[in-house]
């Protein structure tokens, strides 16, 4: 797996790469402007030309923009769903500016319309946004949600459905976050539990369709619906989880991108778990071990990433 994190571009986009590199990174996400505006500052070309630069120099392997929290795609007010799309449009614009691989983003809400109804607004927004950049290169990836209120994209069948909906493979794919996995329901943590999962996601999904992973381990217990990030082995999902994982081949090339908890010292957080997941990946699980175990109540909020 190519191993990276979420890195701030406060300092710059360029400068952003380097510290990817310094921290040990060899993909990255960024947001390409404040996550709560509806719209930012236009990226000057020349600072878009650095950054596009600066990846292959730095070694950066794999890049992503990760799209605002505002705009709802399902939404079905016609006003909050023209002025998302609006958004995610320009979201789209900003990373094909930047020459990253994946424009990540949450689906969305149905807010009670319904599911059938959320799913096919979902699919006709990411219809509108590729005819509008009908040469693009950047892959639109819907993150797998955690299934919170009415939010879409919990289960693998409705990621399917908007895949199918839209009906471009090569420009729409998946992006799976571990703790929103482990939070919907999946177990991942025994070697049974993770064939489980995997053989689920090439059977609806389908391998090619996972294009990167959100890798975050969970404050939550299973099922509880909870978006809550912690560091790798230090929830409930454990090291177990992940050493599966990292050491699956299918996913060698594929980018998994932290978005673990950081504090005042940086990131020497995302560092410390870079190397967990690397050490991960050289060492075998050790005999009778099967990861954290939590009870499986279940519960459900509102709350979001």
């Amino acid at each position: 797996m190519l191993l990276g994190a979420h890195i701030g571009i406060a300092d710059g986009l360029a400068q952003a790469v380097r510290e990817a590199r310094g921290i040990g990174c060899d993909s990255m996400q960024i947001f390409s402007k404040s996550p709560q505006m509806w719209s930012g500052p236009a990226i000057p070309a020349d600072k878009a030309a650095e950054f596009r630069a600066a990846v292959p120099a730095e070694r950066i392997r794999a890049t992503a923009v990760h799209h605002g929290y505002l705009a709802n795609l399902a939404s079905p007010k016609p006003d909050m769903l023209a002025r998302s799309r609006s958004a995610f449009l320009d979201e789209l614009q900003r990373a094909e500016l930047l020459g990253v691989d994946g424009l990540i983003f949450h689906p969305g809400a149905h807010l009670g319309s319904g599911v059938e109804a959320g799913l096919a607004t979902i699919a006709e927004s990411l219809s509108q946004a590729l005819v509008a950049v009908p040469e693009g290169r950047v892959v639109l990836l819907l993150e797998n949600a955690a299934g919170q209120g009415t939010t879409l994209g919990t289960t693998f069948e409705e990621l399917r459905w908007v895949l199918d909906a839209v009906g471009r493979p090569e420009r729409v794919g998946v992006a799976l976050d571990t703790c929103h996995l482990f939070a919907a329901g999946n177990d991942f943590r025994s070697d049974e539990g993770y064939r489980a999962v995997m053989e689920r996601v090439e059977r609806v999904l389908g391998r090619g369709t996972v294009r990167a992973f959100h890798l975050n381990d969970a404050k939550a217990e299973l099922g509880s619906h909870l978006d809550r990030h912690e560091n790798i082995g230090k929830g409930q999902i454990g090291l177990d989880g992940f050493r599966h994982l990292v050491r699956d081949p299918r996913w060698a090339g594929t980018p998994g991108y932290l978005e673990t908890p950081i504090d005042e010292n940086g990131y020497a957080r995302y560092a410390e778990d870079l190397r967990t997941l690397r050490s991960l990946e050289e060492t075998a699980p050790a005999a009778g071990r099967t990861g954290r175990r939590a009870p499986t109540r279940r519960r459900r909020s509102s709350t979001v990433k």
